[in-house]
């Protein structure tokens, strides 16, 4: 599991490696993560005596327990940023009407034209493009950015740097993980 992980954060961060594309990212992930809890917590899936257990909280709890178990550190703050995502998209949730679908259009569509032009100044094509699972790989990516800048997660990484090269581009050559 923990190999695969690391496969997979070395192609992401192959596809991220402009300063501004990773800065449109850090914006337009966590709008895109908000607005699938929001549209996901109007899924009730069972009864509770506290409310009801929704899809967005059975999707983003299988998510979280991947990151805890490949990069603890990573997933330990996931879940901090992430279940505070899920109480505000719950809350939202819970209003009804059209709220729910407004929130989810505006952030799902303003996250990904954000993105978007973070791959304007890449100069290359989101990595889900190449490879579907790169969509989970990105919320734990960016933690792992914020991680490797305050010289954190060094192993993580190292790992990292050893397996990009097979996903940079022939011309742009092998810069360190995360730059």
């Amino acid at each position: 599991m923990r190999d695969w992980f690391y496969e997979q954060m070395a192609m992401y961060s192959a596809y991220h490696r402009d300063g501004r594309n990773q800065a449109t990212h850090h914006i337009g992930v966590p709008m895109i993560v908000f607005s699938l809890l929001v549209i996901a917590s109007t899924v009730p899936i069972t009864a509770l005596d506290d409310g009801a257990l929704t899809l967005a909280t059975i999707m983003i709890s299988v998510l979280l327990l991947t990151y805890i178990v490949a990069v603890p550190l990573v997933g330990v703050i996931a879940v901090l940023i992430y279940m505070t995502l899920l109480f505000f998209a719950d809350q939202i949730a819970t209003q009804g009407g059209n709220l729910p679908l407004i929130v989810f259009l505006g952030c799902f569509i303003g996250g990904w034209i954000i993105q978007f032009v973070g791959h304007a100044f890449e100069g290359r094509k989101p990595a889900l493009f190449d490879n579907l699972l790169q969509i989970f790989m990105a919320p734990a990516f960016l933690i792992a950015e914020l991680l490797f800048a305050l010289k954190l997660e060094t192993g993580l990484k190292s790992e990292i740097e050893v397996r990009i090269d097979k996903y940079l581009p022939e011309d742009k050559g092998t810069p360190s993980a995360a730059e």
